[in-house]
């Protein structure tokens, strides 16, 4: 081997012991960031410094990172311009709507009513169902059963308003008289009021009567609305055969709204049996009550008594007025005080006190809410809208607050037991929240 080979191996060789040196020594401490012996402890030196702000800007760009992160997550409608912009949105879509069924409650109202007829009878369909009776022929008759309340409720309407139709003319000279006698009155109580005196001094009974005999023998738009009405039910029990599947499938896929549905439907079937027993008990008290005083057409407001207790809040009023009035046309104020001392009492006791336990909580609104909904509904679906104005609060209540647990907190403030809403609140936040 030459000069040249022995000096390379050499070096392989001393380069060999020197990596296994350095693999042998113990490692070197890293560099630290705490003060040096001497140091005050002020000072950290230059280095730890320069440290410090190269962690704090690290971190500071993190916690921007993550903010940044955070808010990309959210949805878009969640940050707050578009929430605002989705609130007004949804306020301008809603009144839209509002004004669409406003324009369409000659239909709208009939179909409602059909509905909520159809809900009372929905049960004897299932009992018939479970008894394997065809659903066809269930449907059929539960058709039928609808069409006879449909008749029996616009039939005693109608024998009402014929029997008034014939009575007001033979009162003619009696209600000119309670004019005159009402104007010599208020004279002498001191109201002498010329503006007053000459806007009495132009009404007339006769046309007054002239006025209202349009209304009372308008036909034509009951006969449209019973059409309607007639025509939906047949409609919705040609549904009622697939809903139980369809309820079924409901509650796999949306199961708060299938069972707010659920509540609404139980609740506008108590509603509206309650209502009709506890009518029938109002207007045979009524009808005992008038017979006593001795007014004419005992019957007639036995019936409008009936037919008004499903007017809520001032339905007690509408049926009081026409008796009152012809009590004092027939006999004197006398009567017709007694008849306002007997209606108020009787339907104080029944309607306000013993009515509403067996109504259920769950059906019952705030008096406020029961008549602003009063209102409003007669506003959106017309005269009708005085008897559905119950149940067309309950369903918007379970299609918008009782569907959504998060919206229970409204139940609080809706129902006439506050503790009512708040165990609603509590079932709907035991819950999980969903995806539906």
């Amino acid at each position: 081997m030459n000069e040249d080979e022995r000096a390379q191996a050499s070096g392989a060789a001393d380069g060999a012991v020197g990596s296994a040196g350095d693999a042998a020594r113990p490692a070197e401490p890293a560099p630290s960031s705490t003060p040096l012996a001497g140091s005050t402890s002020g000072h950290t030196g230059p280095v730890a410094d320069s440290e410090s702000l190269h962690a704090d800007s690290a971190s500071g760009k993190v916690g921007y990172a993550a903010s940044d992160a955070a808010g990309e997550a959210r949805p878009w409608h969640a940050r707050p311009p578009a929430r605002a912009l989705m609130i007004a949105v949804t306020l301008a879509g809603l009144a839209y709507a509002l004004m669409f069924f406003r324009g369409l409650q000659d239909i709208v109202a009939p179909v409602f009513l059909a509905l909520n007829f159809y809900i009372v009878v929905y049960p004897v369909q299932r009992l018939l169902t479970r008894i394997k009776v065809p659903r066809a022929i269930g449907a059929c008759i539960s058709v039928v059963l609808v069409l006879c309340m449909i008749f029996a409720f616009f039939g005693l309407t109608a024998w009402s308003v014929a029997e008034l139709v014939i009575l007001i003319p033979s009162y003619s000279n009696e209600l000119v008289a309670t004019y005159q006698s009402t104007l010599a009155l208020l004279s002498d109580i001191g109201v002498t009021s010329s503006v007053i005196q000459q806007q009495l001094s132009a009404f007339d009974v006769r046309s007054v009567l002239d006025a209202v005999y349009p209304l009372l023998t308008n036909l034509s738009s009951v006969a449209g609305l019973l059409t309607t009405v007639i025509m939906a039910v047949f409609f919705v029990a040609m549904d009622s055969m697939g809903i139980d599947k369809r309820m079924a499938m409901l509650l796999d896929v949306k199961p708060s709204l299938s069972a707010s549905i659920g509540d609404f439907a139980s609740g506008v079937r108590r509603y509206w049996v309650v209502a009709t027993v506890f009518g029938l008990i109002v207007a045979f008290l009524d009808v005992i009550a008038l017979a006593i005083i001795d007014v004419p057409l005992i019957w007639v407001w036995g019936v409008l008594a009936f037919l008004t207790n499903y007017i809520p809040n001032i339905g007690f009023v509408i049926g009081l007025v026409p008796p009152a009035l012809l009590a004092l046309v027939d006999s004197g104020w006398q009567s017709a005080l007694w008849v306002v001392i007997a209606y108020s009492v009787l339907n104080f006791v029944i309607q306000a006190i013993i009515q509403p336990k067996f109504t259920g909580e769950s059906v019952g609104v705030t008096p406020l809410i029961s008549f602003l909904s009063l209102l409003f509904w007669v506003w959106i679906l017309g005269w009708l809208g005085a008897l559905l104005a119950l149940p067309a609060t309950l369903l918007i209540k379970a299609l918008l607050v009782d569907a959504d647990p998060r919206a229970r907190w409204v139940n609080i403030l809706l129902a006439s037991d506050p503790r009512t809403g708040r165990a609603e609140l509590v079932k709907g936040l035991k819950k999980p929240v969903t995806a539906d």
